[in-house]
């Protein structure tokens, strides 16, 4: 292509390039549909990027002068090689969505419009914040608030057929990418939606199953401390059901990061060790290599053996000290520091001679004492330390143990 000079009216402050679909903020600056979008909606952005000024109202009003202008300009210069930008399709507008809602009263006609929704919100982020804004959000959730148990076993007979409701609008609700007003209204309708998640991610399709964690993870990360203090201990039996099942990566993620975010919380530590936590995070940790995971299942293991029942259900798996050790040191410091703050509980409520030779036996012992030699962060080592200090009249015959930690005990 030639060089040739771009009006700078025709560009978008934010990507720089020649603006397809201009449009207008509050503040009166134009920018591209896309760009603008994704600064306000994905990045959750509240200020415009030119003034700094908040964008009190989301609003974006269509430059048709701007984009006519830019379209001759491109007609005009077409012999440069420059390509004439087609005219953007409109975004959906409220009166539309409330139109095809309140023309779904069939089965088949709510099923035509959930297939409607998909469409228009794939489109771009306007027609997903017009939806949330047009009483979309409640009609999804009707969907998933009557889920039964007869729908999930006519699925199993029809596993060939198109997306069932539930799954569609789960799938919906979830890629909406709904405002945190959304997300609170949901969580505050007396914590009816979340044991209708619970119900899905106990008898839905592999499908509905990972949306509604994607969704109850979104959910859950604009809580309030007592939503999180009172959550059903259901909920995390489903949670270990879904890690177990390996639904699929992205849904292991969520609830990797859900638990991690939620365990902490008043009684739900207990709660994960007593819904069967403990072995499904091992077995994952036996077969998990990847960095991120292992960092997230020791996180979580972590939180769970801050309780008698965590540190027991740790003990009676067979591998559990062993893979707990093997992981220092091999994944990353992060890791690390998990996987000796695990091993310190341990140390501290559990040390029963037994326990104690096991940890020997294991080379648990001999890879703290590595942790004292290696860069790997002052607090692990410190932890490391009062593990060894505390029982090396136990350990004193192993080679070792660094002889500093036994002076402080009679020969």
């Amino acid at each position: 292509m030639e060089e040739i000079d771009v009006p700078p009216f025709f560009i978008c402050p934010i990507s720089l390039e020649i603006m397809k679909d201009p449009v207008t903020v509050s503040t009166g600056i134009t920018y591209d549909r896309e760009s603008i979008e994704k600064w306000l909606f994905s990045g959750k952005n509240t200020t415009c990027p030119v003034t700094k000024q908040v964008i009190a109202d989301c609003e974006l009003t269509p430059n048709h002068t701007l984009r006519r202008l830019t379209q001759s300009w491109c007609i005009l210069n077409a012999s440069h090689g420059i390509e004439r930008i087609p005219t953007p399709k409109p975004p959906i507008s409220k009166a539309q969505i409330t139109k095809l809602l309140n023309d779904a009263k069939s089965p088949q006609q709510q099923i035509k419009c959930l297939r409607r929704l998909q469409s228009i919100a794939s489109e771009n982020a306007t027609n997903k914040r017009c939806m949330e804004s047009s009483g979309a959000v409640e009609f999804l959730v009707s969907f998933v608030t009557y889920y039964d148990s007869t729908a999930a076993e006519e699925s199993l007979h029809n596993e060939f057929e198109s997306m069932k409701p539930t799954d569609e609008a789960l799938s919906i609700l979830y890629n909406l990418k709904l405002s945190e007003a959304a997300l609170k209204n949901l969580m505050g309708k007396n914590g009816d939606f979340v044991v209708s998640l619970t119900r899905v991610m106990q008898r839905g399709s592999y499908e509905s199953r990972a949306y509604a964690v994607l969704l109850l993870k979104s959910m859950l990360e604009i809580a309030d401390p007592m939503q999180l203090i009172s959550l059903r201990r259901e909920l995390f039996v489903d949670l270990i059901q879904v890690l177990h099942d390996q639904i699929s990566q992205q849904a292991s993620k969520a609830t990797l990061q859900l638990l991690v975010s939620i365990c902490p919380w008043g009684r739900n530590k207990i709660k994960a060790a007593e819904a069967g936590a403990v072995p499904v995070l091992i077995d994952l940790l036996l077969d998990s290599s990847e960095r991120r995971a292992c960092e997230m299942i020791l996180t979580v293991l972590d939180a769970v053996c801050g309780c008698a029942e965590g540190r027991s259900e740790l003990l009676k798996h067979g591998a559990g000290l062993a893979i707990v050790s093997k992981k220092i040191l091999r994944i990353s410091q992060v890791a690390s520091e998990r996987a000796v703050r695990i091993l310190l509980s341990i140390s501290k409520f559990c040390a029963t001679t037994n326990v104690l030779q096991e940890m020997l036996q294991l080379g648990v012992v001999a890879k703290l004492c590595l942790v004292l030699q290696v860069d790997c962060g002052f607090k692990t080592k410190e932890r490391a330390r009062e593990v060894l200090k505390s029982h090396a009249r136990v350990w004193k015959n192993s080679p070792c143990i660094p002889r500093n930690l036994l002076s402080s005990y009679p020969a």
